[in-house]
């Protein structure tokens, strides 16, 4: 399971928002509990391929994004982006860059902009498990 505070829903909500059309894109962060994972500070970094159908975090940013977390003594939980115009699942892209099979996968779904949808994966190669994603 994966939390997270409604603050920071809406902070991602209206960073999203604000790069359409673009993909948005950022880092979370926070501390474990057993197979529980607390979002406790969520990074908003740039979207540096300026792009609606895929994204890469700007290097100098992640990296300051790292330092804080350290110097914050919170774990890196995995990240987030948003996919502008079309559903809250992962791409085939979003599979292939998937590095990591222990982080979390945030995507937000803007298509209907009325009513956006986020959801957290567990992506392995090429299987994407939905993660139970409880917002507070």
């Amino acid at each position: 399971m994966i939390s997270m505070k409604s603050e920071d829903y809406e902070a991602i909500l209206e960073h999203a928002r604000k790069e359409l059309p673009n993909e948005a894109c950022g880092l979370i962060a926070g501390k474990l509990d057993g197979d529980n994972k607390i979002i406790e500070k969520v990074y908003f970094l740039t979207n540096i391929d300026h792009s609606n159908e895929h994204f890469s975090l700007d290097p100098k940013e992640q990296l300051a994004a790292i330092k804080d977390m350290r110097s914050n003594e919170l774990v890196p939980l995995g990240n987030w982006h948003s996919h502008p115009e079309s559903p809250s699942r992962p791409s085939d892209e979003d599979k292939r860059l998937a590095y990591d099979s222990k982080a979390s996968y945030l995507i937000l779904s803007l298509m209907d902009n009325e009513n956006p949808v986020l959801n957290s994966f567990k992506i392995e190669g090429n299987n994407a498990e939905k993660e139970n994603l409880v917002i507070w």
